[in-house]
């Protein structure tokens, strides 16, 4: 499968990642659901999808972890009949990003947990040392910015 990346420095940690821990689908997003890089999705209707839905999850399980717990939810894990889910919030010099994992029996839940910590410590040291100047993800840009990443990540930049 092919992995598509919006910056080239997420690439190499992202490409570890996916073949340390055997991930069949693997995505890394801004909280806000732009996405940043994909692995193994072929049509950018599902990625804008499972975006949208990781973006979501992500904030429903954090807003419920500091009802609950006082803090966020930072790890959820899912089982399917055949396959498993892991989103998790991965932490670099550039912000928080969510990462949302799909893997099959041929894994663990172990192995992807060991994987992604070593993935979010990767992403920090590739990240470039300044942060481009972005302003908030605004309703009235988010769709432009969407569409933006989405094109470069299926060649149509």
């Amino acid at each position: 499968m092919q992995m598509t990346v919006v910056e080239e420095w997420i690439e190499g940690p992202l490409k570890r990642f996916v073949d340390d821990a055997g991930a069949e689908l693997a995505l890394l997003l801004h909280p806000s659901g732009q996405v940043l890089a994909q692995h193994g999705f072929a049509r950018a209707v599902d990625v804008m999808s499972a975006c949208a839905l990781a973006a979501g999850i992500h904030a429903s399980s954090a807003e419920l972890g500091r009802q609950l717990e006082g803090k966020p939810f930072r790890g959820l894990h899912h089982v399917g009949r055949t396959r498993q889910i892991f989103l998790a919030e991965a932490q670099s010099p550039r912000g928080a990003y969510v990462f949302l994992t799909v893997f099959g029996p041929e894994s663990s839940l172990g192995l992807v947990r060991l994987y992604f910590d070593e993935l979010v410590s990767g992403l920090a040291a590739a990240a470039p040392p300044e942060a481009p100047a972005a302003g908030p993800a605004l309703a009235e840009h988010f769709e432009r910015d969407l569409n933006a990443n989405l094109a470069a990540l299926f060649g149509r930049a």
